[in-house]
């Protein structure tokens, strides 16, 4: 079954998918980028539906994903999964210190409970590190949620 605007979101406690599938980026290094996606428990990411790129920096090239975890899925047949936590690292061609830069991320997933999620386009901009200086920290996609009592 698919996620459409029909579906029954009050039947089944479902997740947003940029909850379910929460994507933040950092700087390793001034030519060196991680993308990661936290993984609620109970849903899983599809590996053939990944695909990451980087603006206005070009990527230097595809980046490697690592295997996933085999499912034979209802939906796309036999499939690697990701469930929990993915790290991708993203190699930039030619990049510029103190350049900012956009990292997009679509993917597609879906929950356990039997419901996929169309497929999402998340975004995360940071500046790039001078050349030595290290990495910064991890630029979340969707920061948390603040509730009335913080």
């Amino acid at each position: 079954m698919a996620l459409g605007p029909a579906a029954g979101w009050a039947q089944t406690d479902l997740l947003e998918p940029q909850r379910a599938f929460a994507f933040s980026a950092r700087a390793l290094d001034e030519k060196t980028l991680e993308a990661q996606f936290a993984i609620a428990r109970g849903y899983y990411l599809y590996r053939d539906k990944l695909k990451f790129s980087v603006e206005p920096a070009a990527l230097a090239s595809v980046p490697t994903l690592p295997a996933g975890e085999i499912k034979d899925d209802e939906f796309f047949g036999r499939v690697q999964t990701y469930r929990t936590r993915l790290a991708v690292r993203l190699t930039l061609d030619a990049p510029t210190a103190g350049e900012r830069v956009t990292i997009r991320a679509e993917s597609q997933g879906c929950a356990d409970a039997g419901v996929c999620y169309p497929p999402q386009v998340q975004t995360v901009t940071l500046t790039l590190p001078a050349a030595g200086k290290g990495g910064g920290p991890a630029i979340d996609a969707t920061p948390p949620r603040k509730s009335w009592f913080n």
